[in-house]
């Protein structure tokens, strides 16, 4: 890293996680355009990190987590969360699920309806999606037929990417046999949850090369940004606050950022623009300590406002798993195989060997896309199915063999906030997600605990003999269901939406539709932060999509 002088770039880019790496990557393949990467924490040199169950060791572990936690929330009845970010080269890419999902179309037609612009319509959004994606398939002779095209590209043409997606390298009686009662139960069987109706079971593919994690960094930082001349990275530097100026028409801008080195506070500019990829957490925050956001609690903390808008941490969005575990009878789980010292090395010299088995294993192997209820006219809850069960994430596996099946909202109606506690850039903001704090959702909530039942149920599963474990069968109604939902959930690691784009009516749209902030010149937000609402599955690769669509803008805002 390199401090000291102030330096001059084209473009910063705050945050090398998901959105942020994929930006880098994109402006600086015009030579002529210098770009700087800032990132808080260290390099993605942790073995742990590339190993695909070294999430167990990520999550948690300052070296790669910010080590949130939400406030207490009245919904969990009164419980708080941990809430893992990622804190390296990467970001959450290096220490989440690695599921690759896009959600559903009608989450990006909403989009386009909730910001006045068509572009955002899932019939253009996919090209942004198949521009970055390297698919499995397309490895495969006979697989680039024009259907499979369609939604992922084709290899002949050059359609590809650096995006690597694959399937995963294991599978488990007792998850086949889910998938199959699945079925029974009316849920139809998919191979591909990622044609724009993800409705289905099946297996996850998953962001991994050869049995290893494949995160932003490897994907889009190196080996090519590390090899142009004009990209330069910091890492262990932590933005304290963007530079604001009012120009001689009174318009604000960004121009610039100051940055803790460690050791020293140095000011860097921008000639073009600053790119704010921290994530729906850090970037808010960065926002309010910079003077924009919500007046009233800037002023609080003493921050002179420079812009007053509302809408600077408001419309936190997640997706809130309920995990219901099932003793079983009959099948191997990884309770049984990871329970002693030989089954431990029988799966290290398996993943040593062949790259495979448990240790190659995303922490969600299977899924499923179905309604919560008849009533519902699309999919709106998912399942996250996996061949082990633990009384919380860090807790000990359970001594009996168990599976759990989490579901979520995919559509919740609460919303919270992220704000700052003071002026300081060292103190976590306080994450208020307000989980179950509509009557929508505790309905959905119970309404899933059933679907879960239903399955459960089903023949498939009839000869291991389930015993719903947690919550217990005994709870019955609606309201013992939801206050259940509450004393068992956790967030599975979701947020978005605290700096949402919008129309130019809507008083708290943080964006436009081309993802810069409103009334400041120079500044963007690119990052799961941007989403007006939450996508119908996990968000990682929707936030790949975003900051290929804004670098497209940036690079024609700026010429060639």
């Amino acid at each position: 890293m390199q401090s000291g002088d102030n330096t001059s770039f084209d473009y910063i880019v705050i945050g090398g996680g998901t959105a942020g790496a994929l930006m880098c990557n994109r402006l600086s393949a015009k030579t002529h355009k210098r770009v700087l990467l800032i990132e808080a924490g260290r390099r993605d040199d942790y073995h742990w990190i590339h190993i695909p169950v070294g999430y167990l060791y990520c999550i948690g572990n300052p070296r790669t987590d910010w080590l949130y936690k939400t406030e207490p929330d009245a919904g969990l009845n009164g419980r708080s969360l941990l809430y893992p970010r990622g804190k390296t080269l990467g970001g959450c890419s290096s220490i989440n699920g690695m599921i690759y999902m896009r959600g559903q179309s009608r989450d990006y037609d909403q989009w386009a309806e909730l910001t006045g612009d068509a572009r955002w319509r899932w019939n253009d959004t996919v090209n942004y999606f198949k521009r970055h994606e390297d698919h499995w398939r397309l490895d495969q002779e006979g697989e680039a037929s024009p259907s499979f095209a369609q939604w992922h590209g084709n290899r002949r043409t050059g359609s590809t990417g650096e995006w690597r997606v694959e399937k995963q390298r294991l599978r488990w009686d007792i998850l086949d046999a889910f998938a199959q009662a699945a079925q029974q139960a009316g849920i139809p069987a998919t191979d591909d949850f990622n044609r724009g109706n993800n409705e289905g079971v099946g297996y996850f593919e998953v962001n991994q090369k050869s049995g290893l994690r494949w995160n932003t960094a490897k994907a889009f930082l190196r080996p090519t940004c590390y090899g142009r001349s004009n990209f330069e990275m910091w890492t262990n530097a932590q933005v304290s606050r963007l530079v604001l100026e009012r120009q001689a028409d009174g318009q604000l801008a960004c121009t610039g950022v100051e940055v803790w080195t460690g050791t020293e506070m140095t000011i860097v500019t921008a000639d073009k623009e600053v790119i704010l990829s921290a994530g729906a957490i850090n970037s808010p925050q960065i926002l309010q300590l910079s003077g924009i956001g919500p007046g009233a609690l800037l002023q609080q903390h003493g921050i002179a406002v420079q812009h007053d808008l509302p809408g600077v941490g408001a419309n936190l969005q997640d997706h809130l798993q309920i995990r219901s575990v099932f003793k079983i009878d009959g099948a191997p789980t990884l309770n049984v195989m990871a329970s002693n010292l030989w089954g431990k090395a029988q799966i290290g010299l398996e993943y040593l060997l062949k790259r495979s088995g448990p240790m190659s294993m995303a922490p969600s192997q299977l899924g499923a896309f179905t309604r919560s209820s008849p009533s519902q006219p699309y999919p709106n809850i998912q399942y996250h199915v996996q061949p082990l069960s633990l009384d919380a994430f860090g807790q000990p596996l359970h001594s009996f063999p168990a599976f759990t099946a989490s579901v979520c909202n995919l559509n919740p109606s609460s919303r919270g906030t992220v704000q700052i506690k003071n002026g300081d850039f060292r103190t976590a903001p306080a994450i208020a997600p307000n989980y179950l704090s509509t009557a929508e959702d505790r309905q959905v909530a119970a309404d899933s605990l059933r679907v879960t039942r239903s399955i459960a149920a089903q023949p498939a599963l009839a000869k291991y003999q389930p015993v719903e474990w947690k919550p217990g069968a005994q709870y019955q109604s609606d309201e013992d269901l939801a206050r259940l939902a509450g004393d068992i959930a956790t967030t599975i690691f979701h947020p978005v939406g605290t700096t949402k784009m919008g129309a130019d009516n809507d008083p708290m749209a943080v964006l436009d539709s081309e993802l810069r902030v409103r009334g400041i010149r120079g500044l963007r937000v690119v990052d799961a932060g941007a989403m007006p609402t939450i996508t119908s599955g996990n968000t990682n690769s929707p936030t790949l999509m975003l900051a290929e669509r804004a670098a497209e803008w940036i690079r024609a805002s700026h010429g060639p």
